[in-house]
């Protein structure tokens, strides 16, 4: 009896041998996925100044500054839009990632309002002038976005009228996930989105990791889940599913930010027969550059000056990182042309959006 006790004793000892041997390898591999996804993700960003878009750039248009809360009471800067006094919608736009808040997007906000659109942006969790201290994952872009999308609709000051969405990469999922929350919006534009949050760091780790990336991602998305719960499970062709509006997708297949096969291509395999979708393909616009007129060389012109400039200086960027960093803000703000950089929009491309808004407002 004692031999049997034994044996038995010297099997559960194996069996958690074994056990911690599998179990201590993928905590650690966790934390790792975990560390990895917060010093990608989980930031704070700021607009580059010196880039910054003025309002006083563009003829006519006006913004009035509000603040409201997010899920954790973290105030967010809103900011309303508007050109003249013939508007008959409002525009809810959710930025990009990594590059501050909406500011950038301040072109997008004027042709909107320039042809009959409100326009409500805001900074996103830890971005620009919204509080926060980080992000804390991609999934926060969602319940911003839901959080600005009441915000919009209960305010006494905005007035009561049919909301339309408009959403670049990050925003691009945020504003089609969100439909989820909120399947009273009547239109939604999506640019070079992603379907799930964990494929913003899936896509952007790819070209870094390779297929490594894939045994990443189970991590990340439980990583995810722990700290949004359902928001993390909660993908924008969930959010497509939950409502009647109506949806425009557009992607380039040179996307080398967020491949087109996180995005369009895989909205196309299940809905191109569904007459709710517009597919918008290009081959060659990127990621970033996707809104700019192909035909508008003031980047090229000014990317060329600024090389020329840097061959002129006496010592190497890299080696004095921080005196490159002063010296490169000096010269753009005495070189660049504020008016022809808020200016480069591919203006037929938003007239299209702004036909597809009207068609689809009730």
């Amino acid at each position: 009896m004692e031999a049997k006790e034994k044996k038995v004793s010297k099997g559960r000892i194996v069996l958690l041998i074994i056990a911690l041997a599998l179990i201590i390898p993928l905590c650690g591999w966790y934390v790792l996925c975990s560390l990895l996804y917060d010093s990608n993700i989980s930031i704070s960003a700021d607009s580059y100044e010196p880039l910054m878009l003025r309002v006083e750039d563009f003829e006519g248009l006006e913004c009035r500054e509000y603040s409201f809360p997010s899920d954790k009471g973290q105030m967010l800067a809103g900011y309303l839009y508007s050109s003249g006094e013939d508007q008959h919608g409002i525009v809810v736009l959710a930025h990009g990632f990594g590059g501050g808040g909406h500011n950038s997007y301040m072109d997008c906000a004027d042709f909107f309002a320039r042809n009959g659109y409100y326009v409500f942006a805001y900074d996103a969790t830890a971005m620009d002038k919204s509080e926060g201290d980080r992000l804390g994952g991609a999934p926060q872009g969602v319940i911003d976005l839901e959080y600005a999308i009441s915000f919009v609709e209960e305010s006494d000051d905005i007035p009561d009228l049919p909301i339309v969405l408009f959403g670049h990469s990050w925003g691009a999922y945020s504003v089609s996930a969100v439909l989820t929350y909120h399947p009273e919006v009547m239109a939604v534009i999506e640019c070079c989105g992603f379907n799930r949050s964990s494929d913003m760091f899936e896509s952007v780790g790819r070209s870094q990791a390779g297929d490594v990336i894939c045994a990443m991602t189970p991590f990340i998305r439980l990583h995810e889940f722990i700290r949004f719960g359902e928001y993390a499970s909660n993908t924008a062709m969930d959010g497509f599913d939950s409502t009647d509006a109506a949806v425009m997708i557009v992607h380039s297949a040179d996307d080398d930010v967020i491949g087109i096969e996180y995005g369009l291509d895989k909205y196309y395999e299940k809905y191109k027969d569904d007459a709710r979708f517009t597919f918008v393909r290009f081959e060659d616009r990127g990621h970033n550059s996707i809104f700019i007129d192909p035909d508008n060389t003031y980047s090229k012109e000014f990317d060329a000056g600024f090389d020329l400039w840097v061959q002129t200086l006496g010592y190497v960027p890299d080696e004095d990182k921080e005196r490159f960093a002063a010296d490169k803000a000096a010269y753009i703000n005495e070189h660049l042309d504020h008016y022809r950089w808020s200016h480069r929009l591919d203006e037929d491309l938003f007239e299209s959006f702004v036909e597809f808004y009207d068609k689809n407002i009730r």
